[in-house]
């Protein structure tokens, strides 16, 4: 009877996940008006030459409309200032403002930098479409939206950061979209923070979330206390993974560690989606048919979200998703313990509210 119970929940997460890769799918169909966006500063900090920053930053230059991008280095030394230097609409800024999250250390000079009065905020290796102005920028006509956000796919340039990718498509995306099915609005990615330059100053500038290492989760969580909404924007941008399975290891740590010193209610929640975990709970138990329903239900899952996210990873590696699911079930029980994480090279530790010490 238990396992049948656990099988129960962990088909009908499944189901509610298809529902919401559904529902997302429509929601995307639906393009704003007008074809180019508001006037935008749009803020990336860069720290070195990494792989994708170039495709990042073409894909930026391309976007219609009034904009700027501005790309904060902490030295116009950074190898980074020069590769971007050419690029139509770039500017380079050295940043040197000292902060304990150093990429708000550079927001907040670039802040001061910015011309406009909408900011959006991505991380340095994030490509976009060409109308994605117009559909980040869309959900902030409404008064009552303060944050827009956007879900994301990774495309990984080794088999480790495949895998990875792997878990953005099929694992990570379908529970942001659960959550916003339901009503929720807790979910704020680097991928993507649309917000208006008068509500950051509201909430005390990017100087308030400077102490903490998830900056996004602290943006949004600021802006909804001021009884704003967190949307979700009809956009789905790229970011780009690289590495071995250590560097996997350490961003997958680093994730669980912050989403539980974020929000813990939510991180204990998350066994109900580990399907294939209470699958194979259930084949122990010698109850075959509860195993093969529950993971019938997961890769049928997996199979929607990744098409809906249009990730190359997560039709090619499907089989793998078993595997993969039973790595990050080990990842969320280490998650539980610890306060130290890597961040860019970085050893940090972070206290029990995510600040970094």
């Amino acid at each position: 009877m238990i396992v049948w119970a656990i099988a129960a929940v962990a088909c009908a997460y499944q189901i509610l996940a298809i529902a919401a890769c559904l529902r997302f799918c429509a929601y995307l169909k639906n393009k704003p008006a007008a074809s180019q966006g508001p006037p935008v500063s749009i803020l990336k900090p860069v720290a070195g030459l990494d792989k994708g920053l170039i495709p990042a930053i073409e894909s930026h230059s391309k976007l219609p409309g009034d904009y700027e991008l501005l790309c904060g280095v902490r030295s116009l030394d950074d190898p980074a200032a020069a590769a971007i230097r050419p690029f139509p609409r770039v500017r380079a800024i050295e940043c040197r403002t000292p902060a304990p999250n150093g990429k708000v250390g550079t927001l907040m000079d670039l802040a001061r930098e910015a011309r406009h009065d909408i900011f959006i905020v991505n991380d340095a290796d994030i490509c976009v479409e060409p109308d994605y102005i117009a559909r980040v920028a869309a959900p902030l006509s409404d008064p009552r939206v303060g944050l827009v956000t956007c879900l994301y796919r990774a495309e990984g340039s080794t088999f480790p950061a495949r895998f990875e990718a792997l878990g953005v498509a099929t694992d990570f995306a379908p529970s942001a979209l659960v959550g916003w099915l339901m009503g929720l609005d807790e979910f704020a990615g680097g991928s993507t923070l649309a917000f208006r330059r008068a509500d950051l100053a509201r909430i005390g500038g990017f100087e308030a979330i400077a102490e903490y290492l998830a900056d996004d989760y602290q943006l949004g969580h600021r802006l909804r206390a001021l009884g704003l909404r967190c949307a979700l924007g009809r956009a789905i941008v790229s970011t780009h993974l690289e590495g071995g399975w250590w560097d996997v290891w350490r961003h997958q740590i680093r994730w669980a560690r912050t989403i539980r010193v974020s929000n813990l209610p939510g991180y204990l929640s998350l066994p109900a989606t580990f399907a294939t975990l209470w699958a194979v709970v259930a084949a122990i138990a010698g109850n075959w048919i509860a195993a093969a329903a529950v993971l019938g239900a997961r890769m049928l899952m997996a199979l929607v979200s990744g098409r809906i996210m249009q990730s190359r990873d997560a039709r090619r590696l499907w089989a793998l998703v078993p595997l993969r699911d039973l790595f990050a079930s080990a990842i969320w029980a280490l998650g539980l313990f610890g306060n130290a994480v890597v961040w860019r090279g970085q050893r940090l530790r972070i206290d029990a509210e995510g600040r970094i010490r």
